[in-house]
């Protein structure tokens, strides 16, 4: 079997509530990453792509949040309604989704003003 010829990382790790970090929405980054399988094997890509679970992505300000390689493209507040259009423009197209972008400025960044909104709305928010 050749080589993927993209992956793409669903954070799913979980942090209790109550963590100041907070977290990505442990069940909605399930949920996005069952949705990915789904839609890859329906359009015949899942040989090609594959969809995986991933521990923390240090991004939980941003969340739910993935990342596609090679390209390392990082996405953020990503919803279940994204995802179609993810694998189409993004894995089938090329196209980065500019309004799922998470702006370089702000990856790896504590002084990112998304890490104080995140404290304010711990753990199962996103955009």
């Amino acid at each position: 079997m050749p080589a993927f010829t993209h992956h793409i990382f669903v954070c799913c790790n979980y942090r209790e509530p109550t963590n100041p970090r907070g977290c990505c929405d442990p069940k909605q980054s399930e949920a996005l990453r069952n949705q990915f399988k789904i839609e890859l094997k329906k359009r015949g890509l899942n040989g090609q792509v594959r969809a995986n679970k991933a521990g923390c992505l240090d991004q939980c300000e941003h969340g739910p949040n993935l990342v596609i390689y090679p390209q390392g493209i990082w996405y953020g507040g990503v919803r279940l309604e994204d995802v179609s259009r993810i694998i189409e423009e993004t894995i089938v197209k090329g196209v980065i989704l500019q309004e799922l972008v998470i702006a370089p400025e702000c990856l790896n960044n504590p002084a990112c003003p998304h890490v104080q909104a995140r404290k304010e709305q711990p753990c199962g928010g996103s955009r």
